[in-house]
Parts: C-alpha cells; structure tokens; sequence
C-alpha cells in the first residue's frame, strides 16, 4: 500500500523550501550571478531574492542594477545592497542613498556604493566627493 502525505503536511513542507528571505553571501566562495567574479567585498556586494524564494548574489550594486534589464522586475521580492558603513549587513535597496564617488572604488568599476541612512551618505559625500542618487535614478543611471 502507497502511502501519501495528508494535503495540509505536504502544502506546509512545500512553502518551507520556497521561503522568500536573503540567504548569506558567501564571501570568498561563491561568485557573481552576473559577471562570474567571486564576491570577496562586504561593502558592495548585492543580492536579489525572487518571488519563489530563489537567491542571486552580486559582486557589486552595478552587477545587480544590469542584472534586472534583463529579467522581470516584477518576479523578484526582495532588492538587497550592502550598506557601505555597515559591511556585510544587506539592507533593502529600494530604500537606501547611493553614493558615486571615484574615491570610493567598487569591484566593477563604477565606484557605486548604497547607504541606509541617507544622512550618513551626504556626510560620506562631503568628504570623498561624488553625487547622491536614490533606486530608481540609480536604476535610470545604468540603462542602456
């Protein structure tokens, strides 16, 4: 005789392995969804998290902004960026201040970094230079 999970058991143990939440990078081990490079900084790395639970990890903020022309926007639920201030602490980067700067350089060149607190960004503005940006003129920015 076959036997089968009840329907409520089966339905509860499915949704476990499909849980949308951010998954830590692996620095050092695990390389970029975009360009390959294995991601070894924790001041710039990325990291999407779809609608079914599925984890991209990017090297740089830069890899991740690419990335989404070439997916739909809409399948992903979770947009995370390093916050530069705090390394290796993800932080939803709908929300964060992005700051561009050639004194401060990134992995891939684009010298892009993601604050959570948009006044930490203007203090880091001030003394390194550069210009501000939110999401969306970040996403606006690297569109071909």
């Amino acid at each position: 005789m076959k036997k089968t999970l009840p329907p409520l058991l089966l339905a509860m143990l499915l949704s476990l392995g499909c849980s949308v939440r951010p998954k830590p990078i692996d620095y050092g081990h695990v390389g970029c969804h975009y360009c390959s490079m294995t991601i070894v900084d924790r001041q710039h790395a990325a990291q999407l998290v779809s609608q079914k639970g599925k984890v991209f990890d990017f090297d740089a903020i830069e890899c991740m902004v690419n990335h989404l022309k070439e997916v739909d926007e809409s399948s992903m639920a979770l947009f995370l960026v390093n916050d530069y201030e705090r390394p290796g602490e993800l932080v939803d980067a709908t929300t964060a201040t992005y700051l561009i700067s050639e004194n401060i350089p990134s992995p891939m060149g684009e010298y892009l970094s993601a604050f959570t607190s948009k006044k930490t960004a203007e203090k880091i503005k001030n003394t390194h230079n550069g210009e501000l940006f939110t999401w969306i003129e970040i996403n606006e920015r690297f569109k071909p």
